[in-house]
């Protein structure tokens, strides 16, 4: 039985087709979880309130909208205090959680690699840590120290604390292992001078499909919000000889939880020691320019500036638009379908493009005494012709720019 929720969000002026949308979104990572939205409540106000998020009379509402439709819970669009969060569940006797929650359940559930569930068990227990020093923190300190706060109440929760910041030391020097290995994976790639291209988007924007389609590996498709966690690199053959590195990474999602972003640094800065991006935009979504600029957003809060960019526009088969799709970042822009392979071919030429657009062209005769130098070009460039002469080795090749 899927357990039934309604909705709750505040307007604050902003534009209600917004709110709308990111109440949709919150409807389907209900469901990726497991659950199902039966109703949405939309309060305009000022500011939310400190005590319960709605207003006091839109909670009476609420309460009769729980019985109506005999839900078991109601989720807030923002993240709540522990304040708004327990006041709201004393009045109406049902389970209260936010956006972040639903995120952090649905991260549990898709965690699949031991590197996966330790950023999320970092993330979950980063935000149980704000929850405690939050509500029974700002209870304690309104006491003011001395008589009656004393006892099991304090000892109890500062040992919860205790537990909690041993718990993320321990996360986290397991994480810095697990950078290390990826630290000299990544050496190697240097190395051996393979170009790599990362696949960033908004979630569902199908990053999965793509790689799938651009390599015939067999990494997880689900039309589900945050189906692939955990970074997938495959390698690519672009003809002639080119070889490339295509690495997947999680997709991001509006009011994204800073505790998430933490958790999973090191797996999302796979982008930022990419050579290039590739941007998969799913052009069906009619929140596609919110979608777009959550995603250039996050690259910014990821330090992640100064890449040649690619998008996609993806799901080509099944978008209507009235206008043409254009993104101002990008340095190429390609229309495809994952799913059915169409404009694949394309994309493959604009990687090349892009790739060559990188690199510098030459022809010439190394001398049989500067070995070394062609060595490097071996190494760190493309040779399309090698021919030994008498004087040296004439060479056609492509190097980078430096």
């Amino acid at each position: 039985m899927k357990e039934k929720y309604i909705e709750i969000a505040v307007s604050t002026g902003q534009d209600t087709d917004e709110v709308k949308s990111s109440l949709g979104e919150l409807a389907r990572l209900l469901d990726t979880a497991g659950g199902e939205c039966v109703y949405q409540v939309i309060q305009t106000m000022e500011s939310p309130s400190p005590a319960t998020y709605i207003g006091k009379g839109k909670v009476d509402e609420l309460r009769e909208l729980i019985d109506a439709f005999g839900a078991d819970g109601v989720i807030s669009d923002d993240e709540l205090t522990p304040a708004q969060m327990g006041n709201l569940e004393s009045m109406l006797d049902v389970k209260v959680i936010d956006r972040t929650m639903l995120i952090l359940d649905i991260f549990a559930q898709h965690a699949t690699t031991k590197e996966g569930q330790i950023q999320v068990e970092m993330a979950q227990l980063q935000y149980k840590s704000s929850r405690l020093s939050g509500s029974a923190g700002r209870a304690m300190s309104r006491l003011g120290g001395g008589i009656g706060t004393r006892g099991p109440g304090e000892s109890k929760l500062e040992t919860d604390r205790r537990r909690i910041r041993d718990r993320i030391s321990s996360l986290r020097r397991q994480l810095k292992e697990m950078e290390k290995n990826r630290s000299n994976t990544r050496k190697t790639r240097e190395k051996n001078r393979i170009p790599v291209f990362a696949i960033v988007g908004y979630t569902n924007a199908g990053k999965s499909t793509l790689l799938n389609a651009l390599t015939g590996s067999g990494v997880l498709e689900e039309d589900a919000l945050f189906a692939t966690l955990d970074p997938t690199t495959r390698r690519m053959d672009l003809g002639d000889g080119w070889n490339v590195l295509l690495t997947d990474t999680v997709g991001f999602i509006s009011k994204l939880p800073h505790n998430l972003i933490d958790a999973f640094h090191s797996t999302l800065e796979e982008a930022k020691y990419a050579d290039y991006i590739i941007h998969v935009v799913d052009s069906s979504d009619p929140a596609i320019s919110r979608n777009m600029d959550v995603v250039y957003r996050t690259l910014d809060d990821l330090d992640i500036k100064g890449k040649p960019v690619i998008t996609v526009f993806n799901k080509d088969d099944i978008a209507w638009n009235a206008h043409p799709l254009f993104d101002r970042h990008a340095d190429l822009t390609v229309h495809i379908s994952a799913k059915t392979g169409r404009g694949i071919d394309d994309l493959k030429r604009a990687m090349m493009r892009i790739l060559l657009g990188s690199m510098t062209q030459i022809r010439e005769v190394i001398p049989y005494t500067e070995g070394s130098r062609l060595e490097r070009i071996r190494t760190t460039g493309h040779i399309t012709k090698e021919e030994y002469r008498p004087d040296g080795v004439y060479v056609e090749a492509y190097i980078p720019r430096y």
